[in-house]
């Protein structure tokens, strides 16, 4: 894509096929799933891969120049929504108020077996 008003930052793994985050106009869209620091997919608990979701996204956005404060719109995918409790006990690890405006949605898979959480933010930038 050739838009001079719109930057993509790639996403680690070199096999993606997805940019880490995308901004426009200030504002950055980015979607994380369950990666340790190490790079591996965390695949244990749904605490421990909740965990590793939002510190993915804590770190891509402040790479990005964003923060967590400064998210406006969370998407969260679950495979199981009885998940939905758990999450929302580390989302409130990770943000305060005022609360981001956002929406759970139960997917029946997502890409890799045992995956249970990926989330999607909009957020301003600086």
């Amino acid at each position: 894509m050739a838009n001079a008003d719109i930057i993509f930052t790639p996403d680690s793994d070199a096999g993606s096929i997805s940019s880490d985050v995308a901004e426009y106009n200030g504002v950055l869209v980015t979607t994380q799933i369950p990666i340790r620091a190490d790079g591996e997919l965390e695949l244990g608990d749904i605490t421990s891969q909740c965990e590793a979701t939002l510190q993915a996204l804590k770190d891509a956005l402040e790479r990005a120049g964003s923060s967590m404060s400064r998210v406006l719109h969370l998407t969260i995918y679950l495979t199981d929504m009885a998940d939905r409790a758990v999450f929302n006990e580390v989302y409130q690890r990770f943000f305060s108020k005022p609360w981001p405006v956002r929406a759970a949605v139960g997917v029946a898979a997502l890409a890799f077996p045992g995956m249970r959480v990926e989330v999607t933010a909009m957020a301003a930038k600086g």
